[in-house]
């Protein structure tokens, strides 16, 4: 695939993710409108949908089914938003900034922006146990992956422990085993729902797109916690230095800036290797790792 004909994908996805989002959302002329607007305000116009790109590459491994690939991309990216409506509320981190406007709490009030987290995650679930053409097991793997993803094993696990240990210097192991569940997990439950998205799967290649997303996973937030330590607000459309004030354990605290780069380059060399050997998904994969270690955002 060429360099412009990745381009094009990209864009493409992007603009398709933002169609099935809407669609899926409720109207904010609904009551209760507040709440809706809310949900909205959180969810459009913004975002690197890397999670979203994520499963329509994954889904391209093998003959998928369209409807349960949009339940898909709309489920893991409802799911990161309300994680992020949370994340920015005065108890968690107390950010007043996300993707380059103000958080939702600042806009609509906390009370409101707590909802529209917890109505964003049951929505997640709504779509994605919604009827497609999937065999009903297939269709529950996928809730039950996401679920998993998203609860104390995965992505709010991960954050308990980030808060707890706020003054504290991580191993790297245990900085490893942190990531992997608060931003890895649900990179690797997208990815695994791409595949899920497809009539059959073959097992190896499920192992190597868990792989994969688990090297991608970690090195995602590696690339978070450089550009926190090295951009400025405007750039990255969130407070920069936000980990450091808090006086947060990060990768760039553990090993540095040039440990924390290296680190990053020899997870994206993993990944990249790994993508080789998958079916048809495999250079999109890759084309994504590197969208993820070149970000500058």
């Amino acid at each position: 695939m060429t360099h412009l004909d990745i381009a094009t994908w990209q864009k493409r996805a992007l603009a398709q993710t933002e169609l099935i989002l809407t669609r899926y959302l409720p109207s904010d002329k609904t009551n209760p409108t507040l709440l809706h607007q809310a949900m909205q305000y959180a969810l459009l116009g913004g975002g690197k949908r890397i999670r979203a790109m994520l499963v329509m590459a994954a889904s391209s491994i093998g003959e998928s089914d369209e409807q349960a690939v949009e339940q898909a991309v709309c489920a893991v990216e409802m799911i990161h938003a309300y994680s992020l409506v949370h994340d920015d509320l005065p108890s968690m981190d107390n950010d007043i900034l996300r993707r380059g406007k103000p958080t939702c709490h600042v806009v609509f009030g906390e009370a409101q922006a707590l909802l529209a987290g917890d109505a964003l995650q049951t929505l997640a679930f709504d779509v994605l146990s919604r009827h497609n053409n999937l065999p009903a097991v297939q269709q529950l793997e996928s809730i039950k992956t996401l679920a998993i993803a998203s609860g104390s094993l995965g992505m709010a696990g991960g954050q308990s422990i980030d808060l707890s240990h706020i003054g504290q210097q991580l191993s790297q192991s245990q900085l490893e085993t942190m990531h992997n569940m608060k931003t890895g997990a649900l990179i690797c439950a997208a990815v695994k729902l791409g595949a899920l998205s497809c009539f059959e799967h073959d097992k190896n290649t499920i192992q190597a797109l868990h792989n994969y997303a688990t090297a991608i996973g970690l090195a995602f937030q590696v690339v978070d916690d450089i550009l926190d330590n090295q951009s400025d607000s405007s750039t990255l459309g969130k407070t920069a230095g936000k980990d450091a004030d808090n006086n947060k354990p990060t990768f760039v605290s553990l090993l540095g800036i040039d440990g924390a780069k290296t680190y990053a380059e020899d997870l994206y060399n993993k990944a990249y290797l790994i993508a080789q050997d998958i079916p048809i998904a495999g250079n999109i994969l890759q084309m994504l790792a590197k969208l993820i270690i070149k970000r500058n955002y």
